[in-house]
């Protein structure tokens, strides 16, 4: 199989999977409880959130642990808007940020708030500062906008949006989602200048069901996510996911290894897949994206969702930049303006530590032989 759609989740290493089974099987202790395997795990939890957090470059008390990146987006909306409830009820988003975003702003927006969607620039797909700033009023509560963007791999830039709140609208708060940058682009949430950071496990060679939020200082008194037992300092409670958050943790080890033997690789493949792929017939590059790990890309005139499922038969996993719902392109996609032809061909690759330029030739391969066999739809 060449897997590559590591944007979508991550291939989970060995050494990962055998830490949560020790945990399951062998340090499955409540936190919670008082009698030694549980204190003994408790400490853990908080020796796994500090390797966590150094990774992010934060401290350990303003790291909490989720269960996804879509439950980060959520509370981190919720709860800048809760503290800025007297500021404003306006929220300054984007029109491609990620469902979890876009769909806590439209429940905001159920709830008499305001929210104005920043398109991007037409075919580049790139968001400037001025842009997201123009959008902000007196009453903006909280500003949301991704670090680097799921599908065309654009860096977003959160540093000049944070000085430019800092400058107009010193109250409002900031928020990104960094699901797609976590340990693929360097930063922290100092150097973002933001208040809320959302990560996730899965992106990096962890499990599915863990991801954590940062909540900086400004934030003071945060609303808490759920109520009850008083976990993650009172702020999301239920018993801690101890075997994701352990996974969670070794997976960043594993990645830091990886990026400190590796530094370049994954702008390598990228820019290997760049060169490859725009080589063949009705190939064009979409979108301006920066980020090391994504690609998209159109075979115009090739339906998308056709084209995955052709390679997917021969075990090529790409996935499609548009959802191709009743022949509809993403939002995303959508948002760039491309001509009809275009738009429904698009589709992205995204790579991971494991990706080499032999599985970049095979999807070449597979993408000429559907060129050559297939007809266009379009």
């Amino acid at each position: 199989m060449v897997y590559l759609d590591h944007a979508a989740t991550t291939p989970v290493p060995r050494a990962v999977a055998d830490e949560m089974y020790a945990v399951l099987t062998e340090r499955f202790g409540n936190p919670s409880s008082q009698y030694p395997m549980g204190l003994e795990m408790k400490k853990q939890v908080e020796a796994w959130r500090a390797i966590v957090a150094k990774a992010l470059g934060c401290q350990t008390g303003e790291l909490y642990f989720t269960s996804c990146g879509t439950e980060g987006d959520a509370w981190a909306i919720t709860a800048g808007c809760w503290q800025n409830r007297r500021v404003g009820k306006h929220i300054v988003t984007t029109a491609v940020e990620h469902s979890a975003v876009l769909e806590s702003c439209r429940w905001m927006e159920k709830q008499g708030w305001e929210v104005t969607y920043v398109a991007p620039e037409p075919a580049t797909g790139r968001i400037s500062a001025e842009a997201v700033l123009d959008a902000v009023r007196p009453d903006t509560a909280l500003v949301s906008c991704m670090l680097v963007n799921n599908e065309l791999g654009c860096v977003y830039p959160i540093t000049e949006i944070a000085k430019g709140l800092a400058a107009k609208n010193p109250q409002t708060l900031l928020h990104t989602d960094a699901v797609q940058g976590f340990m693929k682009v360097p930063f922290t949430p100092k150097s973002l200048g933001a208040d809320f950071v959302t990560i996730s496990a899965h992106k990096i060679g962890g499990p599915k069901g863990i991801g954590a939020l940062y909540i900086g200082q400004r934030v003071r008194n945060p609303r808490p996510l759920l109520p009850g037992g008083g976990q993650e300092s009172g702020l999301r409670s239920g018993t801690e996911a101890t075997a994701q958050i352990a996974g969670f943790a070794k997976a960043v080890e594993l990645r830091q290894a990886f990026l400190k033997e590796h530094p370049h690789h994954l702008e390598e493949i990228r820019d290997y897949a760049r060169e490859k792929l725009a080589q063949l017939p009705d190939v064009q590059l979409i979108g301006q994206g920066d980020a090391p790990h994504i690609l998209s890309i159109a075979m115009v005139g090739w339906p998308s969702q056709n084209i995955v499922n052709d390679l997917g038969s021969q075990g090529i996993c790409i996935s499609a930049g548009s959802a191709c719902h009743k022949g509809k392109p993403s939002h995303v996609v959508a948002s760039l303006k491309l001509p009809k032809k275009t738009a429904g061909s698009v589709i992205r690759l995204s790579f991971g530590p494991e990706t080499t330029t032999a599985d970049i030739d095979a999807c070449a391969a597979a993408l000429a032989r559907h060129h050559d066999t297939r007809m266009p739809m379009l």
